[in-house]
């Protein structure tokens, strides 16, 4: 019998169901190299003129590496593996000549891959796709959601960026219909000389309180556990509303709180206040399925994004990880901006919540999770 080729993708649905297993997975395998390897020499970014997309700027506040080990970067990624390669195709308005490049976030250049396609609009789509060498080399079987929720992580990154640079309506593709690229991000220049945004394209609000800074871009960093501390109600809520407005569709959201009122709470229906979903401390069980993370019991609190039933197909299992990603980045800069410490938490097994609640099994997966804390950001790892 003849194999199947080890770099062809396998089924998502089965995959998805072996990474929601107890199965652990095996010793650690080469990750090959930190950056898609691009043709051709690479290109330093020209200076940007006063009209001009910046994305030399753009791409240091999102994708970037900070030093030359690559893990200091804005987005962030399961074991600082950074799975997500970014492809650009430039048009008019932006500081690069337009045409086609790979983008290195080890080096800060680009490759010029070929000219632009006809019909390329003004501004910049970042194309994002994945080699899953990278994730599969420490996750084994657990890998395929971990690069969809990496790859939302990078696309939200890219929407701050642009929003900290004064673009008013970046658009955001995550439909998950396509393998490859996983999602897409179309940024216009600042001047507003894009196309208009599709009829049916939802509009991303921004996390609580307004566009970010790029300080504020460059200074995101999850925290290392432990995370005690209970968020205030106004705190918990401002993350959950930010995490709700970004993941709408196939998710849904809450967090699993302590004492004294241990439990699961939700946005309420007047957005303003948050309602008990369910009794009891869930962060011992959320510990064990988190891949046994014991420090999650003692978090303050850790939001959820659920849903994704056993049944779905592999575009709801794309759009459900990739919105997810999407929106706890957001969540996270939401967090940050009220005191506080933050880690998000891709890595779930037996996370069956709704079956735990007494619902029918198999329908209401946990997807996602930030795990929050009351730890001054100053005692934040930078690492």
């Amino acid at each position: 019998m003849q194999h199947a080729r080890e770099d062809r993708p396998p089924d998502l649905v089965a995959a998805l169901a072996r990474a929601r297993s107890p199965e652990r997975p095996g010793p650690d395998t080469p990750a090959g190299g930190a950056v898609r390897a691009w043709p051709g020499p690479p290109v330093p970014f020209p200076k940007a003129g006063p009209a001009d997309l910046d994305l030399r700027l753009l791409l240091r506040l999102s994708l970037a590496a900070s030093d030359e080990s690559g893990r200091l970067r804005p987005a962030p990624s399961a074991g600082a593996l950074h799975p997500v390669d970014t492809e650009l195709t430039v048009g008019a308005g932006c500081s690069l000549p337009p045409g086609r490049y790979g983008y290195d976030p080890l080096r800060h250049r680009v490759h010029r891959l070929d000219r632009q396609p006809p019909g390329t609009p003004p501004g910049v789509t970042a194309e994002l796709s994945v080699t899953a060498r990278r994730t599969v080399s420490h996750y084994g079987h657990r890998a395929r959601p971990l690069l969809l929720l990496d790859t939302g992580h990078a696309a939200a990154a890219l929407y701050l960026a642009a929003r900290a640079l004064g673009v008013s309506e970046p658009e955001v593709r995550m439909d998950g219909r396509a393998e490859s690229p996983l999602t897409a991000v179309h940024i216009p220049p600042p001047d507003g000389r894009g196309p208009a945004r599709p009829a049916d394209s939802a509009c991303v609000p921004d996390p609580s309180q307004g566009p970010p800074t790029p300080a504020e871009l460059l200074a995101r960093r999850s925290a290392p556990p432990p995370l005690p501390g209970a968020p205030s109600q106004d705190a918990l809520r401002a993350v959950l509303a930010t995490a709700a407005r970004a993941g709408t569709g196939d998710l849904r959201w809450c967090a699993a709180v302590g004492p004294p009122r241990p439990g699961l709470v939700e946005p309420a229906l007047d957005g303003a206040t948050l309602r008990p979903c369910a009794a009891g401390d869930a962060r011992p069980t959320l510990a064990a399925w988190a891949a046994g993370q014991a420090w999650i019991a003692d978090a303050g609190a850790v939001l959820l994004a659920h849903g994704c039933p056993a049944d779905a197909d592999a575009p709801h299992i794309r759009r459900a990880h990739l919105r997810a990603g999407f929106a706890v980045h957001l969540a996270h800069l939401t967090a940050r901006r009220h005191g506080l410490a933050a880690r998000p938490v891709g890595s779930w097994q037996q996370a069956d919540l709704g079956a735990a609640l007494g619902a029918a099994p198999g329908r209401d997966w946990v997807v996602h999770a930030l795990a929050l804390g009351t730890r001054p950001a100053d005692e934040e790892n930078t690492t």
